[in-house]
């Protein structure tokens, strides 16, 4: 266990805050788990939906929390914890309140853009195509995540016996996204990665391992499942056991569709050459942040030609965990 300057007596309480959406929590339970492996924590899960008309708010502007979740909403009350962790739009609200409620005796942590002036929190954790700055405001490349290679070894052990080393190599982990705010993947353009990730297969003659997100829309699913799909030994569709890091786990080389800074971070944290797949739309601050990727050798755009590289992974989580802890022992000196 690596030291952060100052080490609890007894184990940290940290609260994870999310809407339950998965992208959402992962960032924030990635941060955790990066945290606990450098001090003892107790973690707790906490998902929470705000009811109409409180969910149409700015975070800031919300005056009440606690009476605006929904009823299905897991509590917000004292003991209050040791370090909160917010992710998304919903958990906004509560960082600012348990700040206030535990009189700031709560270290609070809010990661991605709240929205709201940095200095509400004690640590704001951007991405750094945000362009969010502040003296406590830490920018990263991409999200945090949950990619070790020890999480990706163990995926690889428990999926269905290990079958996946088994396949011939190279082996090329396909992440596929889908829409979002100003991107999307049309029937045509899913024809287009599906025919080009085919090439690749027929070349190589490796294996081809995908997985699909829950923002692919049907008809390019449809698309994928019949020009894609006849061509992989994996091609999963949100039944059963996700593969998703078995196959980053197993994978010589990742795609990953241009619409997803999760993704694509998780992908570069594994150290493989990561093959960025245009989408449709308007990259908007996308651009910069594959731009990053490319700064650090992680990734580059697909253009039909297979590379190959190396590069050390990006462990932004571990850079954000330690500079976390950092603050909290400073705080908790001072205090």
């Amino acid at each position: 266990m690596r030291s952060a300057g100052y080490q609890p007596a007894e184990p940290l309480s940290v609260w994870i805050v999310t809407d339950g959406r998965a992208g959402i929590e992962a960032q924030a339970l990635g941060l955790a788990e990066a945290i606990a492996r450098r001090a003892p924590i107790a973690v707790t899960t906490k998902r929470i939906r705000l009811r109409t008309p409180w969910s149409w708010l700015p975070p800031g502007f919300i005056p009440a929390a606690q009476d605006a979740l929904t009823i299905e909403s897991d509590p917000i009350s004292a003991p209050w914890p040791d370090i909160f962790i917010g992710c998304g739009r919903a958990s906004v609200p509560f960082a600012l309140g348990v700040r206030a409620w535990s009189n700031a005796k709560t270290f609070v942590v809010q990661l991605q853009d709240p929205r709201v002036n940095p200095r509400e929190f004690d640590v704001v954790i951007p991405p750094l195509h945000d362009e969010l700055e502040g003296q406590n405001v830490l920018p990263i490349v991409g999200a945090c995540n949950r990619i070790t290679s020890e999480r990706l070894e163990n995926a690889v052990s428990q999926y269905k016996s290990s079958q996946l080393e088994e396949l011939p190599s190279p082996r090329f982990a396909i992440l596929i996204g889908g829409k979002s705010k100003r991107q999307d993947i049309s029937p045509a353009r899913a024809r287009e990665i599906s025919d080009s990730l085919a090439a690749v297969q027929r070349e190589t003659g490796g294996t081809l391992l995908a997985t699909l997100s829950r923002r692919t829309s049907d008809a390019a699913r449809m698309q994928f499942r019949t020009w894609l799909a006849p061509h992989c030994a994996v091609f999963y569709e949100n039944e059963g056991a996700n593969p998703y890091p078995a196959i980053l786990g197993v994978a010589d080389h990742i795609f990953v569709t241009a619409d997803s800074v999760n993704m694509a971070t998780e992908a570069a944290a594994t150290g493989k050459p990561v093959h960025i797949l245009a989408v449709d739309g308007q990259l908007g601050k996308l651009t910069k942040f594959h731009q990053s990727l490319a700064r650090r050798g992680c990734a580059r755009p697909f253009n039909g030609r297979l590379e190959t590289w190396s590069y050390p992974p990006l462990l932004e989580t571990d850079r954000a965990a330690a500079a976390v802890l950092t603050a909290w022992a400073a705080k908790h000196r001072a205090n």
